[in-house]
């Protein structure tokens, strides 16, 4: 209620009172011209009531009015910020791709008690699978590991071609990766130097060499080797094989890859 209306109000009912208690005195004359005075200033009352009442419902009214009457591009510039910001508030967090070799020490086949056992392509040794000609799984009765008890020489057999192995890795596009490995060669026999690759999604990362010149098979004279390449794909496949045409070829253990702050060669 506006404070002119209060004013009005408590004015009038100062008035209403005084002429009251004068009442008894007055004549009827007097009396009636009081009580049509009493009922104009009642009027008054009730007209201003009524009028600051419909300007408190009607500026609500009008803010509605306004907003229904909006420009449709305004409505749709609005809502759409609206729908933007709820999207980035309830967007999932990517979840982020890591590199997850398994088997990378050669131990979840164990072949006790054997000293070492021959596998040819297609055929598994836990999570990875012969790629080409066969491999031999060696026990650390045979000749010294990396890692572990168990590791791999690339050369299979005198009758097979060279060997290889490979298995499919998580990768995110764009990201370097480095592969680390330790590399050895098998000490029985020539070539003196074994020679073999790395590949990734079938393209050469690297080629790889390791001299047995002073090598036993109780000290093998592991070397470690890093290689790095740039991620295509959501996945990649890496492959170790020999190039030596012998039943002796490059022996590896201990493989490792992941995610580095890096640039491939």
């Amino acid at each position: 209620m506006s404070l002119s209306v209060i004013t009005l109000r408590c004015s009038v009912k100062r008035a209403i009172v005084a002429m009251a208690l004068e009442n008894e005195h007055l004549d009827d004359g007097i009396k009636s011209a009081i009580h049509s005075r009493n009922r104009v200033l009642r009027r008054k009352i009730m007209t201003a009531d009524i009028s600051s009442a419909h300007r408190r419902v009607s500026a609500p009214s009008r803010l509605r009015d306004r907003s229904a009457h909006a420009s449709p591009w305004r409505r749709l510039c609005v809502g759409a910020g609206l729908t933007g910001a709820l999207a980035v508030a309830l967007a999932p967090t990517p979840a982020a791709a890591t590199a997850k070799l398994g088997n990378g020490s050669f131990e979840q086949l164990d072949i006790t008690p054997d000293y070492f056992q021959n596998f040819i392509i297609g055929e598994s040794i836990g999570t990875w699978q012969v790629s080409a000609g066969s491999v031999d799984l060696a026990r650390t009765n045979f000749w010294q590991a990396s890692d572990g008890s168990q590791s791999v020489d690339l050369n299979g057999g005198t009758d097979s071609p060279p060997g290889g192995v490979r298995q499919t890795i998580a990768t995110r596009p764009g990201e370097s990766y480095e592969v680390v490995f330790s590399l050895a060669g098998n000490p029985g026999g020539l070539p003196t130097v074994k020679t073999g690759q790395v590949l990734v999604n079938g393209a050469v990362v690297q080629s790889f060499s390791f001299d047995i010149s002073g090598a036993t098979k109780a000290n093998m004279g592991y070397q470690t080797r890093k290689v790095r390449f740039t991620a295509t794909g959501l996945s990649a496949t890496l492959e170790f094989r020999s190039t030596t045409s012998s039943a002796y070829g490059p022996v590896i253990d201990d493989v490792d890859v992941d995610r580095c702050a890096c640039s491939s060669p």
